[in-house]
């Protein structure tokens, strides 16, 4: 009998993805709740999400085998809470705040793993004079202590920029902080947040240097990396242009510190029978490691560049561990041996025209074969209006493409962005 796999907020590119898995035979993938609510809603409420996800699978005539999620909050977090619930394998939901919270985060990785920590600070952004609150020099970055997408990272520079990025932070954090708030009621908070809630924001020592993504799980306390990626910023060094895999921009020595230190951090707060990413910098000249974050999942943007390198996607190792049963990848089994995710951005803003179509992708599945493509926007989107966006540009297509060599990444991508014409209005402010 086929098992039933809920996956929250699948979208159509993620369902044929799931075809790609060893025994898709075997099971069935059923949607648990919608993208648009999970993603990219008005309003952020947990608990209705959560009362309307359990609604969901109690009116499930058959079993529930597994659930499993690969975006970020509030779908990080309801899947260990529906897990439990039913008794499925899945992490804590202590442990996962541990990650998601990102002033909690750092406090416990100080207590395990002190040397990847840049310097931070807590604040509160609503207090009368946030910045004196502040243990930092400039330049630092600020973030909300849960966000997506770096949506309101800001890199300051003085106290006017402070200034101006702290009015956006006011009039948008309560939109995921709010909904973050009614999680972090149901866990008791440590005495060294000082009350920090979801709608508190983080300040952090610059870090430079090539970033470098390990992907991997946790089992029954057996750890296991499937997975490396180079992640590549544009030219300001705020967004990202591609994400490569398998790394190569760092020697292996470096990629296994970064290895281990996760693994540290993993075992400090008891994290089990889960997929993660971590993210790290190392600065080349002192060979310094710097933690940027852990996430609690699969990466959903790695998942067609492991279908391009091993045949399959990191939805494999997602459905074993959450079925109860070793993870498992074989490398090395597709079409190509390299593979990017790789972003067109908008650096101003403006009103969207035009966007590629049917004879655009024709010529680009000519000339840049296999690439998979998702527009981001539309025509009649006022670009500065668009949620889930990093605060320094646009995004306005994904795309991803294999290649024999990373070289030959780069020059298709290159090909690729002048194949998909978008024509944008400028906007006068």
């Amino acid at each position: 009998m086929a098992k039933n796999v809920f996956v929250l907020g699948v979208t159509d590119q993620q369902r044929e993805e799931l075809g790609t898995v060893s025994d898709a035979d075997e099971l069935e993938f059923h949607g648990l709740l919608d993208y648009h609510s999970l993603v990219d809603p008005d309003t952020y409420k947990f608990r209705e999400l959560l009362d309307r996800a359990r609604q969901q699978l109690d009116e499930f005539d058959g079993s529930v085998d597994a659930i499993i999620a690969h975006w970020d909050f509030p779908t990080s977090v309801l899947a260990p809470i529906l897990a439990a619930e039913r008794g499925l394998p899945a992490p804590s939901l202590r442990s996962v705040l541990k990650c998601e919270h990102k002033a909690w985060s750092r406090l416990t990785q100080r207590e395990v793993i002190p040397e990847c920590v840049p310097g931070f600070s807590m604040f509160d952004p609503f207090d009368d004079n946030p910045l004196d609150t502040i243990e930092l020099d400039f330049p630092f970055w600020i973030k909300p202590v849960k966000s997506h997408s770096s949506q309101m990272g800001f890199e300051i520079h003085d106290a006017e920029q402070f200034a101006s990025a702290l009015e956006e932070v006011r009039a948008n954090i309560g939109l995921v902080g709010d909904a973050f708030d009614e999680v972090l009621a149901t866990v008791e908070l440590p005495d060294a947040l000082g009350g920090s809630g979801g709608t508190s924001c983080l300040a952090e020592q610059i870090i430079t240097g090539r970033q470098v993504a390990p992907e991997g799980t946790m089992f029954r306390g057996e750890y296991k990396i499937h997975g490396v990626f180079d992640m590549w910023t544009d030219a300001e060094g705020h967004s990202f242009d591609r994400l490569d895999y398998p790394a190569s921009s760092v020697p292996d020595e470096v990629q296994q510190r970064m290895i281990d230190l996760t693994e540290r951090y993993l075992r400090h707060i008891e994290f089990d029978n889960g997929c993660f990413n971590s993210e790290f910098m190392w600065d080349e000249t002192t060979d310094t490691l710097s933690l940027i974050e852990v996430n609690t999942r699969i990466s959903q943007s790695h998942s067609d560049l492991f279908v391009k390198v091993d045949g399959t996607s990191n939805h494999e190792v997602a459905i074993d561990v959450a079925l109860g049963r070793p993870p498992r990848i074989v490398p090395s089994q597709g079409k190509f041996a390299v593979a990017s995710q790789c972003h067109i951005g908008y650096y101003s803003d403006g009103l969207v025209r035009g966007v590629p179509g049917d004879d655009d992708f024709a010529r680009l599945r000519e000339q840049v074969p296999e690439t998979v493509v998702a527009i981001k926007v539309a025509p009649g989107d006022r670009l500065s209006e668009l949620p889930n966006q990093d605060g320094y540009r646009t995004n306005l297509a994904t795309l991803s493409i294999g290649a024999d060599s990373t070289d030959e990444l780069a020059r298709s991508f290159e090909r690729a962005t002048e194949l998909l014409p978008f024509d944008i209005a400028p906007v006068q402010e």
